[in-house]
């Protein structure tokens, strides 16, 4: 092993350099929203604890003062609307009108001039309080006072789940104790499996039949590619329209065709919903697998078909022995990057079936969980479980995964 003299050195240090924008860049797109998830995932918060907690404050006037020596009220409601969190040391300042005289008996405020100030301490959860202060006109037609122009400005000092150190894992409890859980589970990995495993081989199959020269070849391979290409929503608006059990296309066939008696709610059956997804998986992502597999079968070299023809190979054994060896390494990669993404998708599942007859997956459950019960930390807590899945995952390929094939 050679030293490494003081050029190279030098060389590493600017290299480094360079590199330090990209990676603070990846630091921040990536690794920081990760780290949020993970810290949210240990807290017990909901959708209304991203806000940050502060004090209600209404101020109104009560009567009107026409001559000098009306009498008339001022009045502050206040309120913590938290129902857990309590609020500390609440204050709040207020510069009242000119004009009028104030009578301040509450010894938590003081009077300056025209500056109300209360010191109003600590307020438990669902505080609520009135503050009352008699108004004497000391000049005439003053009216109904108008507040608005100097609103009272409140402070205080909270204790919010998302950003104190208490952390706890009972969001990871409720996510594996749901009765859900084990269903959510079954229809991830049916539908991340066999709709990585059927993009693939339909793919495959498809790149088969069109690397062969024959007229319109170029056609075929363009239409290929439009289920991968269209927009997702109007392809799934299609095929929910197509399969509808009263006015799609597909039952009205079917019946015709004396295969069913009666319509079939393709996407509102549990037996149905689930493989008629990854169906839809399969249809739109097998382009991608065609044509990195058609790709990769132009490259190959073909005078040793040529000669295991003449040999006496048959067509099978010529793709068996052949083109499998060949494909082994994009196959490899097109399965590790179908899964992952397979095991990312919520977009299709969300507008075929909203989750709903056996089709929540890890990924809708983050929705449900974040946003439809408005459960944050359980949303993270699932995200978390989905970041370790492929993590595991990644990992196992790499481990099991041949260098000679591509890694």
């Amino acid at each position: 092993m050679h030293p490494i003299g003081p050029l190279q050195r030098l060389e590493a240090r600017l290299a480094w350099r360079l590199l330090l924008p990209t990676l603070t860049i990846v630091f921040l797109v990536v690794a920081l929203p990760l780290l949020a998830i993970f810290w949210i995932s240990f807290k017990p918060v909901s959708l209304a604890d991203l806000r940050p907690l502060e004090p209600s404050l209404y101020e109104r006037f009560r009567g009107e003062l026409i001559a000098v020596g009306d009498q008339g009220e001022i009045e502050y409601r206040l309120r913590n609307p938290s129902t857990k969190e309590p609020l500390l040391n609440v204050s709040f300042d207020d510069e009242l009108p000119a004009g009028i005289s104030v009578e301040v008996s509450d010894p938590r405020c003081q009077l300056n001039q025209r500056q109300l100030s209360c010191d109003l301490g600590d307020w438990p959860a669902k505080f609520n309080e009135r503050l009352k202060f008699p108004v004497t006109a000391l000049v005439a037609n003053l009216g109904k006072l108008d507040l608005r122009a100097t609103a009272p400005v409140i402070q205080s000092v909270s204790s919010s789940n998302l950003t104190n150190l208490n952390f706890t894992l009972d969001n990871f409890t409720k996510v594996f104790s749901g009765h859900e859980f084990v269903d959510v589970l079954y229809a991830t990995a049916f539908y991340t499996l066999f709709g990585t495993l059927g993009a693939i081989l339909v793919g495959l199959f498809a790149a088969l039949l069109l690397n062969h020269s024959f007229r319109g070849r170029g056609l075929f391979r363009g239409m290929m590619l439009f289920p991968y290409v269209a927009p997702v929503i109007a392809v799934a608006f299609t095929w929910v329209t197509l399969f509808d059990p009263f006015s799609g296309s597909a039952n009205a066939l079917l019946l015709q065709m004396k295969m069913i008696d009666s319509p079939l709610n393709f996407f509102g059956d549990r037996a149905l919903a689930l493989p008629m997804v990854t169906v839809f998986e399969v249809w739109r992502y097998f382009p991608l697998s065609f044509l990195f597999i058609l790709a990769r079968m132009q490259s190959i070299d073909t005078d040793m078909y040529e000669a295991a023809e003449m040999d006496g190979a048959t067509p099978f054994q010529k793709f068996w022995y052949l083109s499998i060896p060949q494909l082994a390494g994009i196959l490899s990669i097109l399965f590790l990057l179908r899964f992952i993404w397979t095991f990312n998708k919520f977009d299709d599942i969300f507008l075929l079936t909203g989750g709903n007859a056996g089709t929540r997956t890890l990924t809708v459950d983050v929705y449900e969980q974040a946003f439809a019960v408005s459960n944050i930390g359980a949303g993270a807590a699932v995200a978390v479980m989905v970041f370790a899945c492929l993590l595991i995952f990644v990992g196992l390929f790499v481990r099991f995964f041949s260098r000679e094939e591509g890694l």
